[in-house]
């Protein structure tokens, strides 16, 4: 099985960028479907950006679409979440997960695997 660990977290000023990492160990990150969620207090769990396992197809939120950019190394195990123009309503904890053979499901019950979440705080 795999473990994920956020990391880039942090606070940011409105229309700041920011990448967020997911380090994958255990083996087998190239046959995860990778995506992020994100969760504010007092809210459901929300999904952000996925991945395929391939790299090759990737789906975002309509409130990230065009300013948010998932990316994979497969090579050092590592999903990535580009963020630009950030605003306030981004703040929250950012969560990674993987889906084995995943091809980059949008909703949070297809991802077995999760990381610990790494919190970005963006003031305005």
């Amino acid at each position: 099985q795999v473990q994920l660990v956020e990391s880039g977290g942090g606070l940011v000023q409105a229309g700041d960028s920011m990448i967020l990492s997911c380090a994958a160990s255990g083996g087998g990150f190239g046959s995860y479907g990778m995506g992020w969620f994100r969760q504010s207090p007092g809210k459901e769990r929300e999904f952000v950006a996925a991945i395929s396992y391939g790299g090759g197809r990737t789906y975002y939120a309509d409130s990230v679409k065009g300013r948010f950019t998932i990316t994979r190394d497969n090579a050092k195990n590592t999903v990535f979440l580009l963020m630009n123009n950030l605003n306030s309503e981004d703040t929250a904890a950012y969560y990674c997960a993987g889906e084995l053979w995943g091809s980059g499901s949008t909703g949070p019950q297809a991802y077995r695997y999760w990381g610990q979440g790494t919190q970005v705080t963006v003031s305005s």
